[in-house]
């Protein structure tokens, strides 16, 4: 089968939609697919395409860091569509007709668009696998609280919707606001659910669980950002501190972003700065050292599709802290794989709990250690599929 993905961004980063397609489509090209990947992110400066011209000749004369084509490691064709007028943002301008040039190229099997709440390359290529008349797949990694009403109206505009096109999201919770945003004669539309894959053996605990030292040890990885709550976590770490001593609980934020000065002068605010560790971003390939350094990981977002990141910690054996309602509960229930809170005072009390109550950190710990999640690629892939046969289905003619 030739699939081709479309993505706005697709750059290394921790986490991420970036990271999801990038693993999804090397995983399906080892299935013996052929997988080419559209995006609007420019390369890093010096970047060039292996194929100048591009599929088809729709590439950049010379291949350069904005419009080329490249074999990634994992064997995926990265076909890069960007705009030097747009300082950088993953839009382009004429970014419906260069899609529809690669789509008449590459004659895919089926376009997968992934999408977020903003995400104006992505939608283009949605539009333009319509007009060819390609079985398309749509899959969001993202909640859209407040936004279903701009998104209905932006999908008629663009001639894709919930009856021609097989959508998805990455959890259940996420999949019922797709489906109340993209209603089939008033009533909610069929969304499918798929999640987002792990290389379960990869992340599993190589050594024993951290001794246990007087200090509950608290690790987030994440973008540092408004929308990620960071600033929370900080005070999540200042309320325990308050219950708990000043001595009995740290924690380190691996991640970068907008919002770390405001984190830092939140920390000195609230007299933690000496507990808050900035690591910057972490490579994705050090998390599991840094996971076996801490005792829990804590995710303050109330907007979590999904929470690769969590599901990362969990598969290293780290109980996991987070709200209830978001898509980390697909694979952390309370008081087993971790502690969900309804609100902010909850991940504190959370925390708390994990520091006093006796054998709680430890038999929660145990379990994620001892019995993997149902993560595994093999799923992820059965289920892309089943969303394939559905895009077909749905084709109309």
């Amino acid at each position: 089968m030739r699939i081709v993905h479309v993505s706005d961004c697709f750059a290394p980063r921790v986490g991420g939609i970036e990271t999801q397609v990038g693993d999804l489509a090397a995983h399906q090209v080892a299935a013996g697919h052929e997988v080419h990947v559209l995006t609007a992110t420019a390369g890093a400066p010096g970047d060039d395409g292996d194929a100048p011209g591009g599929a088809g000749g729709a590439g950049g004369a010379g291949g350069d860091r904005y419009r080329s084509v490249t074999t990634t490691a994992g064997g995926v064709r990265l076909h890069r569509i960007a705009s030097r007028l747009v300082a950088g943002l993953p839009v382009h301008p004429r970014g419906s007709a260069l899609i529809a040039r690669r789509l008449r190229a590459l004659a895919p099997d089926v376009v997968h668009v992934h999408a977020g709440v903003l995400s104006p390359f992505a939608f283009q290529g949605a539009r333009s696998a319509r007009a060819a008349r390609l079985p398309l797949a749509i899959t969001w990694h993202c909640m859209l609280d407040g936004v279903e009403a701009p998104l209905r109206f932006g999908a008629r505009a663009l001639r894709w919707d919930g009856e021609s096109a097989a959508l998805s999201a990455v959890s259940d919770v996420a999949a019922q606001r797709v489906a109340h945003a993209f209603p089939v004669e008033g009533a909610p539309g069929e969304v499918g659910v798929l999640p987002n894959g792990l290389d379960v053996a990869a992340w599993a605990p190589a050594g024993e669980a951290r001794a246990d030292d007087g200090v509950l040890r608290l690790v987030a990885t994440q973008r540092v950002a408004p929308r990620k709550r960071t600033r929370t976590l900080v005070r999540t770490l200042a309320g325990a501190r308050e219950v708990l001593g000043s001595g009995a609980v740290e924690l380190s934020i691996a991640g970068d972003g907008p919002d770390v000065a405001a984190v830092r002068r939140e920390a000195e605010r609230l007299g933690v700065a000496d507990a808050v560790h900035l690591l910057g971003r972490v490579p994705r390939g050090d998390l599991p050292a840094l996971y076996a350094r801490h005792d829990a990981f804590v995710s303050p977002a109330r907007l979590e599709a999904f929470g690769i990141a969590a599901l990362e910690a969990r598969t290293s054996g780290l109980p996991v802290v987070a709200l209830a309602g978001t898509g980390i509960t697909s694979f952390v229930t309370d008081e087993r794989e971790g502690l969900l809170a309804d609100d902010d005072a909850g991940l504190v009390a959370a925390v708390v709990r994990l520091a006093r109550e006796e054998g709680l950190r430890e038999r929660i710990a145990a379990h994620n250690r001892a019995v993997p999640p149902a993560a595994d690629w093999r799923d992820v892939l059965a289920a892309a599929e089943r969303e394939y046969a559905r895009a077909r289905r749905l084709l109309p003619f």
